[in-house]
């Protein structure tokens, strides 16, 4: 299982390599930061068909990361422990328990002690 962990790993790292390179690459589409510091719309210079593609490539590798995620949780993951089988009842003492008694009253002598010299 530790290979298949390993390369799901790496397929998720190089798939969020991508995705940042093409959010990054991606022209700003108006609205936002980038019009408030005199941005262009991108209609402007006919770059639309590039849009789309950046669009489609970025939602396409963000479902591929989910879905490696998601397949990384289910083959790795480790699996619960099932309930115990059934266990038979104890069966009960058809004998009733034997009587218990007290213990007998003992006397005791207190403990002695011996004095214990200082430390110097």
């Amino acid at each position: 299982m530790d290979t298949i962990f390993i390369l799901l790993m790496v397929l998720v790292m190089i798939a969020s390599i991508l995705l940042v390179i093409i959010v990054m690459a991606q022209n700003p589409k108006g609205g936002g930061l980038s019009s408030t510091f005199g941005g262009a719309s991108p209609a402007q210079f006919g770059v639309q068909r590039t849009n789309d593609f950046m669009e489609k490539a970025t939602w396409t590798l963000g479902a591929v990361i989910i879905v490696l995620i998601l397949i990384s949780v289910v083959i790795t993951g480790k699996p619960t422990t099932a309930a115990p089988a059934q266990q038979q009842p104890l069966k009960k003492e058809t004998t009733a328990p034997a009587k218990q008694t007290a213990p007998a009253a003992t006397t005791t002598a207190p403990a002695q002690t011996t004095p214990v010299a200082p430390a110097k």
